[in-house]
């Protein structure tokens, strides 16, 4: 809040560094739309952060998102804008989409008591641009992807999770219309869970991020490869899907779910310096991505929500010893505390550009990139990737649970 928000052009700066000094105006949409989902969910979850500041900061980054986002005539979104929202950079994928409906639709619910009318305004764009979002995720040449002859057929995991994620959250505004009894989009949100269980394979105990058209395994990098992150948080999508709308599939859904948590932590963490590993291949070849034995902040985040929401659907006492286990490990490396001084030496390069780096006092925020052992490899805390979303998520999710927890147990002694 305190560093993040443009009082000039609207929005947020979304890149930090660990004494709040921007260090790029470059404003990443898919960031903007997580910051403003983050504030709303907030808004509409804790007593605490139900201030006027919180909708204030909200409404600035919808109106600079609702202004600047939008690609004229193509039902699209940029992916980064500059400082003023001139548009720099558009993907050939859906995220920037994703995130900027989920921005929308929670924004629709923070606001719904107070002006119902703009509230319904913006929840319809938000359908809209879903409506855009499926028929881009369905043939991706509408987003520049061009097929080639030599490209090995392959469905990645992480559109049909997102898509479904998505659908939930349009799902909270529809709730409030107590005239709509039907569930948006439950086709849709069927076919999500039917692709999402293809990348599950029960011989391997793995989710692969990527798997032929039948779900069938590739031998090649791609085929192989593993992030245990990404497959912890797509099962707690479904364990979350499975909870709040009791499917025909129930039962199903919520034992994949937990296997492949196991199966990811088990697969993922590092016997040696402890934390996740951030890529990895099941067949035990070197993965091709550089930084893949990095510990990175959301894998941790998505690992601590899954094991803790585990715990409180089964009861089962595994569970809260994974959530300690991942929590204390996170809050002993990530949080940026006095206690925490594993730095990565300044390249020489760079010393005299950022000579204060090392007397800057503790931000308080979690840092995004570690090295294998566990040592900050950098400072910043906000980048084109890393922006306001794992954190508060996870850390308010948590929150609520343990909360019920508690009030579960007082209630019955």
């Amino acid at each position: 809040m305190k560093n993040s928000i443009d009082e000039d052009h609207g929005g947020f700066f979304n890149n930090l560094d660990r004494d709040g000094i921007v260090y790029d105006t470059t404003k990443q949409m898919w960031l903007q739309g997580r910051q403003i989902w983050n504030l709303c969910r907030l808004y509409n979850t804790l007593d605490e952060f139900k201030r006027e500041d919180i909708l204030k900061a909200a409404e600035c980054g919808v109106d600079f998102v609702r202004k600047h986002g939008p690609v004229e005539g193509e039902g699209r979104i940029y992916f980064a804008v500059t400082q003023d929202g001139k548009p720099c950079k558009l993907q050939r994928k859906v995220f920037a989409e994703a995130f900027y409906i989920m921005a929308l639709s929670e924004f629709a619910v923070t606001i719904k008591s107070k002006d119902e009318a703009k509230a319904k305004e913006v929840f319809d764009e938000a359908n809209r641009y879903f409506e855009n979002m499926l028929r881009f995720s369905q043939d991706m040449t509408l987003v520049g992807v061009k097929p080639l002859s030599g490209v090995e057929a392959m469905e990645p995991l992480n559109i049909p999770m997102i898509t479904l994620n998505v659908i939930c959250e349009l799902r909270r505004y529809s709730k409030l219309n107590k005239s709509s009894g039907e569930l948006l989009y439950a086709d849709v949100a069927d076919e999500c869970v039917k692709q999402v269980f293809k990348h599950i394979h029960t011989d391997k105990k793995v989710m692969l991020e990527n798997v032929g058209p039948k779900g069938e395994f590739l031998n090649s990098s791609d085929g192989r490869l593993v992030v245990p992150g990404h497959s912890i948080e797509a099962a707690w999508f479904l364990l979350q899907y499975a909870h709040d709308y009791t499917p025909k599939n129930m039962d199903l859904i919520v034992t994949q779910a937990l296997d492949v948590i196991e199966w990811s932590i088990n697969l993922g963490w590092d016997e040696k310096h402890g934390g996740i590993y951030y890529f990895m291949d099941i067949l035990g070849f070197s993965p091709v991505q550089l930084e893949w034995p990095m510990k990175l902040w959301w894998v941790h985040n998505e690992t601590m929500i899954a094991t803790l929401l585990a715990y409180v659907i089964t009861g089962e006492e595994k569970w809260w010893a994974y959530f300690e286990k991942v929590a204390a490990w996170s809050f002993d490396h990530f949080y940026d505390s006095d206690e925490n001084k594993l730095f990565v030496e300044v390249a020489p390069s760079c010393q005299k550009l950022n000579k204060d780096a090392s007397i800057q006092k503790p931000s308080g925020a979690w840092f995004g990139y570690l090295t294998r052992e566990g040592a900050v490899n950098q400072r910043c805390i906000g980048a084109p990737y890393k922006g306001f979303f794992h954190v508060p998520r996870c850390l308010m999710m948590c929150k609520v649970m343990l909360n019920n927890l508690l009030e579960q147990n007082s209630s019955e002694q």
